[in-house]
């Protein structure tokens, strides 16, 4: 099974990746054969699996270590993931997910929606064979809520020039770092880590989350689509003002509001001059300088773990998500 290259350094993790994902798959049992291939493909779509390796990883916190328990919990949340995105994909009119084509521009939304309904029956399958550990993983129905409510916030604020650095960093604390935090607390968890133990893992993964999705930002505005797998400038074409805009733009509407207000039909000269304005207002850097300061509380917290390979993985991962170029 084809995995990321960035697991060629991480032999162990790798193998116990590459066994999500086969936990993945042979939970795909649904008569809609389309359905099955929709899923199929997006575990195949080269994805890189961050969220699993963090809660595998973390699962090595607790004294009561059982690897199939942790595969299975870091397939759970993949799944989860999963759905999410195809949602998203909905929501946003997304015509690419990882370089291929999505759910919906191939099929419809009504195919994307039901294919997303169905990860979520298969997360909480693979979570019922490890019923004795259920209870102590935070998959509750307040986290997935939070998830969906950064989501609406990220609506709700389309093509809004006031957007504040405060009400970004709510929407992505919610749209992206919950699930982080989430992936590292239940890999804790599932493995009975004490109590202080899990809510550290809690807050290196919201750290990490609110780090990797910055830097998801800045590469939109810093990336070509083939890096990427998606078009560059989506987001502000969708309405989505991220934070080198939103620092780019503050005190400023006067000079962005002509361009943005264009919504879709922005041409790309209008682009390039978006662009512009962003360098010349240092948007990208202050963004990048925020990642870095996440990053580093993570590491803080990262220090104050065990000694261990895992911690080392950690902290290596940690600092690969503020390096990344795609």
């Amino acid at each position: 099974m084809q995995l990321h290259s960035m697991w060629e350094n991480y032999p162990e993790l790798k193998k116990d990746l590459a066994e999500v994902l086969m936990t993945i798959e042979k939970n795909i049992q649904i008569r809609d054969k389309r359905v099955e291939e929709n899923v199929k493909m997006l575990i195949h779509a080269g994805g890189k699996l961050l969220r699993p390796a963090f809660a595998l990883l973390s699962a090595k916190l607790g004294p009561d270590y059982d690897r199939e328990r942790a595969i299975s919990v870091a397939a759970a949340l993949e799944v989860l993931h999963m759905a999410t995105l195809i949602h998203d994909d909905v929501v946003d009119e997304s015509k690419l997910r990882r370089g291929q084509p999505t759910i919906n521009s191939k099929y419809g939304n009504h195919y994307a929606v039901y294919t997303g309904d169905y990860l979520f029956t298969i997360c909480f399958k693979i979570l019922s064979k490890h019923s004795d550990s259920i209870s102590n993983i935070e998959f509750s129905s307040k986290n997935i809520e939070k998830i969906l409510m950064g989501e609406l916030d990220q609506m709700r604020m389309r093509y809004n020039l006031d957007v504040s650095v405060k009400e970004y960093l709510t929407r992505i604390s919610g749209k992206t770092a919950q699930l982080f935090a989430l992936s590292c607390y239940s890999g804790a968890t599932a493995s009975k880590a004490p109590r202080t133990l899990a809510v550290k893992a809690w807050n290196i993964g919201h750290y990490l989350g609110m780090a990797f999705q910055i830097i998801d930002d800045v590469l939109d505005y810093t990336s070509t689509d083939t890096g990427l797998g998606k078009p560059v400038m989506n987001d502000v074409l969708q309405g989505v003002y991220s934070l080198p805009l939103i620092y780019a733009m503050r005190g400023r509407k006067a000079e962005f509001g002509p361009l943005l207000l264009k919504k879709e039909a922005m041409t790309d000269a209008d682009l390039a001059e978006l662009i512009r304005l962003i360098d010349d207002y240092h948007g990208v850097e202050q963004a990048f300088d925020l990642a870095r300061k996440y990053t580093k509380k993570a590491q803080k917290e990262i220090a104050k773990l065990p000694a261990g390979a895992y911690r080392d993985q950690l902290s290596k991962l940690t600092d690969e998500i503020l390096d990344r170029q795609i």
